[in-house]
């Protein structure tokens, strides 16, 4: 290794990336983002609805951007620089947003409790709204996952990787629960400006931190995105569909000489077709052996690549329809306890959207559980550990069980406003525990706890070395368009039937929740069919040895 890279890296920049930065930017940006729909209700006169929906559309935002992201960075920035620029771009954001809470220009004047009358948003004002919303959610998207790349690059041991790893994801999990508590609490109780300030304070310490550990940073070089290889070798395919296939290994182009370590011809299949991306003709090597046209020519091993990416969308695909239930319910059930009793005692009122923490509570406790103790146990009671597709298989099953909770628990929740007469009151206060919330959002984290890690893992181990990079992103990206799912549903269900009004007090959430049971039930049933027919390759064999790429 080059003296410039030993002088570099090491655990002295994790204090840098992770405890200084990487902190900092998750205070700022959940400060802010897990209490974006009563901010939206309270301050804007948003309908409780209409809220969900651009808090939805926020979120998928955020889980998109890591994709495009990791991108530049490996194609054109690299990882520091694409951090660097994110956290100033969400500085940015926070700055805006302090103003909308400050200047009573920038925002409508509030609404009466009980009124059926309240004043929109002018056009310069949902303008300047959405300019900061839309500038802090690329800070915060572009900024999350690249840290996690540059915190990885900094280490050696793959043993210190994974520890990085867990910690990374420990900051991540323990800022949020600080931001939905505490800085909610400022927000809901003290000033909404003095909440944002705080958000800004954080954001601007992170990236004063991150600037400072640049000496010690090891800032790798970009490579190339490892989907441009994909995308030649279906071009590649398509360019040779008239070329006839040959069995014979020594016709296709290999990136290893070693007999080893060739990869083997794949005779049958769906995708045997892509064969042809890997073919040699005439004109498509150089005399010293490498590839003259790599937009007609890619090694076996390219092909590989892209045939197991392929084996594993149907499977990823069932997680979108996973994770849609989880983010209606995650964003409704802010609403439903903005209307409810959140009084802990005479003088603490919990604030809404606080409630989503249970979530990331309950989710950290189980998968702590889960690994120290359930797991290990069951391998030593029957003899075998659960496989990643049980665990996912597990997680769906979950979390439809906590749709069918939230249904029972909407259920009552309007049988109690039935009883008081409060369906045409917009905004009035249920006389009821904001506590019955409790059970569906502790259920949703024991799901999270079983398919989140189950989905990360199975990808990292099937997905071949070189692609290991977009493992993680394939599960943001799924996480993302859930969201969109979901405010696409959501909008739909609102079109076609009357349960969903601004006042969600005369509405029937509880029909939704049963939509989202009988959908997620089926999707499990899809889940299972892609189970059967996918066949994990066997992750304790040398990934280079092993030839499982037929279908």
């Amino acid at each position: 290794m080059p003296d410039s890279m030993t002088k570099k890296g090491g655990f002295i920049t994790l204090f840098f990336i992770s405890a200084g930065t990487l902190s900092g930017v998750m205070l700022s940006g959940f400060g802010w983002l897990a209490n974006l729909i009563v901010y939206l209700v309270q301050e804007f006169n948003v309908e409780s609805i209409n809220a969900t929906q651009i808090a939805n559309v926020v979120h998928g935002c955020i889980n998109l951007l890591p994709v495009l992201g990791a991108i530049i960075a490996d194609s054109f920035l690299g990882s520091f620089h694409v951090a660097a620029i994110s956290s100033f771009i969400s500085f940015l954001g926070m700055i805006l947003l302090i103003l909308t809470a400050k200047l009573s220009s920038l925002k409508p004047p509030p609404c009466e409790i009980g009124s059926s009358f309240c004043r929109a948003p002018s056009k310069l004002q949902y303008v300047v709204l959405y300019l900061s919303i839309t500038t802090a959610s690329a800070g915060l998207g572009g900024s999350r996952y690249t840290l996690a790349t540059l915190g990885a690059n900094q280490l050696d041991k793959p043993k210190d990787k994974e520890t990085f790893f867990n910690w990374f994801f420990f900051t991540v999990n323990a800022s949020s629960i600080i931001s939905s508590t505490a800085i909610v609490y400022v927000e809901d109780r003290i000033s909404w400006a003095l909440g944002y300030t705080i958000c800004f304070a954080a954001n601007f310490i992170a990236l004063a931190v991150f600037l400072a550990g640049q000496r010690f940073y090891r800032c790798d070089k970009p490579q190339g995105s490892p989907f441009t290889g994909l995308l030649r070798v279906v071009v590649a395919a398509v360019r040779k569909r008239k070329v006839l296939l040959s069995s014979r290994s020594e016709d296709y182009y290999h990136e290893h000489c070693e007999t080893s370590k060739v990869m083997p011809v794949t005779e049958n299949g769906w995708f045997r077709f892509l064969n042809r991306a890997a073919m040699k003709t005439e004109g498509d090597i150089d005399s010293d052996g490498l590839i003259a046209r790599p937009w007609k020519l890619c090694s076996l091993e390219q092909v590989g690549n892209l045939r197991t990416v392929i084996r594993l969308v149907p499977i990823w695909s069932s997680g979108i329809f996973l994770i849609t239930p989880v983010a209606i319910q995650s964003s409704i059930a802010v609403t439903q306890a903005l209307s409810m009793d959140r009084h802990l005692g005479s003088n603490f009122k919990i604030p809404a959207a606080s409630i989503i923490v249970v979530i990331l509570v309950s989710s950290s406790f189980f998968v702590a559980l889960f690994d120290r103790f359930v797991f290990p146990t069951w391998q030593k009671l029957t003899g075998r550990p659960l496989t990643l597709l049980q665990r996912i298989g597990i997680g769906h099953v979950i979390i439809v069980l906590s749709m069918a909770i939230s249904a029972m628990v909407e259920s009552k929740r309007l049988k109690t406003i039935q009883d008081n007469k409060l369906e045409a009151l917009p905004g009035a206060i249920v006389p009821m525990q904001v506590w019955w919330l409790f059970p569906q959002l502790v259920v949703i984290g024991i799901g999270d706890a079983f398919h989140f890690p189950g989905q990360i893992a199975l990808y990292y181990h099937e997905f071949p070395a070189s692609l290991r990079s977009i493992a993680t992103a394939m599960v943001s990206l799924v996480v993302g368009i859930a969201f969109y799912v979901s405010t696409a549903l959501v909008e739909l269900i609102r079109r076609l039937t009357g349960w969903l009004p601004g006042n969600i007090n005369s509405g029937r959430l509880d029909n939704l929740y049963w939509i989202l049971v009988t959908a997620g039930a089926l999707n499990f049933m899809y889940f299972l069919v892609c189970a059967k027919l996918y066949k994990c390759r066997n992750i304790e064999k040398d990934v280079d040895a092993n030839s499982g790429f037929d279908i």
